[in-house]
């Protein structure tokens, strides 16, 4: 009779341990950030869902569709930032360059904004670029060298 009873053997011993090990890091290699993730998501659904929060629907028509839009711009990098980190992190930037946007579209889309949505925006978008940077920053320093 065979024994099948499982053994614990030392797996250094395989003759493809180095191999495994080099692409588990491969793997885990572009997840510095993945704390991250998930605010930024976040981040992405309160600005597109912030005109209805803040109660500026009526008063401020062009800026509910202009951050309905740059919310789920948002949302979309967090996800990108999630399926391929080791892509997307690339685009860290972009979040920077949205954040940078969201500051001061309230006088540039809207019309004579009051202090409520002048606010918003501003923590939006301050928001946007700090965690933008963190991405940029922990992508930039886990990049290989050349």
């Amino acid at each position: 009779m065979a024994n099948v009873s499982p053994t614990r053997g030392d797996i250094t011993s395989h003759p493809d341990a180095s191999e495994m090990r080099d692409r588990y890091a491969r793997v885990l290699g572009g997840r510095d950030v993945a704390l991250v993730d998930g605010p930024v998501f976040l981040l992405g659904l309160y600005c597109a869902a912030s005109p209805w929060i803040v109660h500026y629907t009526t008063s401020q028509p062009p800026l509910v569709t202009h951050n309905l839009i740059m919310g789920i711009a948002i949302g979309l990098l967090a996800l990108g930032f999630t399926r391929a980190p080791e892509r997307m992190y690339g685009l860290s930037w972009a979040m920077c360059a949205l954040g940078v946007w969201m500051i001061i579209s309230p006088w540039i889309v809207g019309e004579s904004p009051d202090a409520g949505v002048v606010w918003n925006n501003i923590i939006i978008g301050a928001l946007a670029v700090l965690l933008g940077l963190v991405c940029a920053g922990t992508a930039a320093k886990a990049s290989p060298k050349p």
